[in-house]
């Protein structure tokens, strides 16, 4: 091993993915990715030469808790947790407060 890499330097570089990756790893249909990053839930990372989004690894976290606040969120509700304009606990507060006015 030399020092360099002892130290570091030399990295794999980043994997990205293309849409058809995202999808196929996640099950969820094109349109559906495609509307996410449309919407902010999530973001591409680079953009290839050929105008084709690539998403880091992060994406797939970020796809499941989407997902699993789907069960219970709108996908308004979901942009807001994620861009931490609410949280989760205060959203939950509101849901019970409308069950309890019901």
């Amino acid at each position: 091993m030399t020092p360099a890499q002892a130290h570091g330097k030399f990295r794999p570089p980043q994997k990205l993915y293309r849409i058809g990756e995202v999808t196929r790893y996640t099950g969820l249909s094109r349109q559906t990715v495609h509307n996410y990053t449309t919407m902010g839930l999530i973001c591409e990372s680079e953009w290839t030469d050929g105008g084709h989004r690539l998403y880091d690894e992060s994406v797939f976290e970020k796809l499941a808790v989407i997902e699993e606040l789907k069960r219970t969120r709108t996908l308004r509700q979901i942009a807001g947790i994620l861009s931490g304009r609410s949280s989760l606990p205060a959203a939950r507060q509101n849901e019970s407060k409308a069950t309890d006015l019901a």
